[in-house]
């Protein structure tokens, strides 16, 4: 049986669909897993689950930030661009190993990205 995937809200789409120089993002761990809010609003949820925290520890590296301690938040501001990366590694299949060609580009793509927002701030 299967582990349950990484879910991402509709409204994550939304956001992207409108490019923005910065969305203040909130990362919080519970018992249940790692969820990525904006505002008060689920973006994505991580299961506690095998392949749901290997994709919370990919989508927060893709974000510039490590996954807060449990019972914590982190708050990051990113780019659409970079939040796209992490919304399209939440898609990943990390049971399939060509997945994994997919998230170092995506993983390099958001570096380079953070990179130039920060170098012009």
């Amino acid at each position: 049986m299967s582990e349950p995937q990484t879910t991402v809200s509709d409204y994550a789409q939304e956001l992207i669909d409108t490019p923005r120089a910065h969305l203040s993002l909130e990362l919080n761990q519970d018992e249940n897993g790692l969820k990525v809010l904006y505002g008060d609003k689920v973006l994505m949820a991580c299961p506690l689950t095998r392949t749901g925290m290997a994709a919370a520890v990919y989508i927060s590296q893709a974000l510039g930030v490590k996954i807060p301690p449990l019972g914590e938040s982190i708050v990051v501001r990113v780019s659409t661009g970079v939040f796209y990366r992490a919304v399209s590694i939440a898609g990943l299949d990390f049971e399939n190993e060509e997945s994994f060609v997919l998230l170092d580009r995506l993983l390099e793509e958001a570096e380079m990205q953070r990179g130039g927002l920060s170098d012009s701030s």
